[in-house]
């Protein structure tokens, strides 16, 4: 087994995912024992399925990839994924809340989805590309007050992925108090050690194959 399986949440999130993709996606993840695999809500049941006889967990997003949605529709879509399987929820913080400084409506987003899964981890994605340093400072001191227990880069989509410097401030913000996964661009094993030397608890990534394997990855985005 490689040294970065256990890090990895192997990661589909694309539009354009098939059933078949997430059956792909679910075996390789045996495969290569990875920690998790990583899909959207509507495929979590499948991914159940899969993985039925197996210790790969299974992580589904909420409210991705914008984290514009309205709060009930992200509670909602968090409790249906638990029901139909899920073991962790990636949500994404609602970015135009932040940054119009409604922090408490911030905390509120993030407390409504947490609630409906008090036994399962809680990932919140703070989007850093869209942050300036104070933002992503912000971001994480308000998620880990909400009852996160993680705090995640990036959703893959946006501008950029994950940064060393977004690691670092999220560290500081995070005090131990929460983990960190990173995700966005991590595309080979040197980029992968680098984060988890600098502390990460897990890894996002689409490219998690090529990160064991040593192989050149064929993924665009995540």
């Amino acid at each position: 087994m490689s040294p970065f399986s256990q890090y990895i949440d192997h990661t589909l999130l694309k539009a354009t995912a098939t059933k078949r993709d997430i059956i792909k996606l679910c075996e390789e993840a045996k495969t290569y024992n990875f920690f998790a695999v990583c899909v959207n809500s509507s495929f979590v049941a499948l991914a159940k399925a899969q993985l039925i006889e197996s210790d790969v967990k299974i992580c589904s997003v909420v409210g991705f990839p914008l984290g514009a949605m309205s709060t009930e529709a992200k509670a909602q879509e968090a409790a249906s994924a638990i029901r139909n399987g899920a073991d962790e929820i990636d949500m994404v913080i609602n970015i135009g809340l932040l940054k119009g400084k409604d922090f408490d409506g911030v905390k509120n987003d993030i407390a409504a989805v947490k609630k409906q899964l008090p036994k399962n981890n809680l990932k919140v994605i703070l989007e850093t590309c869209y942050l300036d340093d104070i933002e992503i400072i912000k971001a994480s001191e308000l998620a880990i007050e909400s009852g996160a227990d993680f705090i995640k880069t990036s959703t893959g989509f946006g501008s950029r992925g994950a940064s060393k410097k977004d690691i670092k401030l999220m560290k500081s913000a995070s005090q131990g108090l929460a983990k960190i996964k990173a995700s966005g661009g991590i595309k080979d094993a040197k980029t992968a050690l680098e984060y988890i030397n600098q502390g990460v608890h897990r890894l996002g990534t689409s490219s998690g194959i090529a990160i064991v394997t040593g192989e050149k990855s064929e993924h665009k985005n995540y």
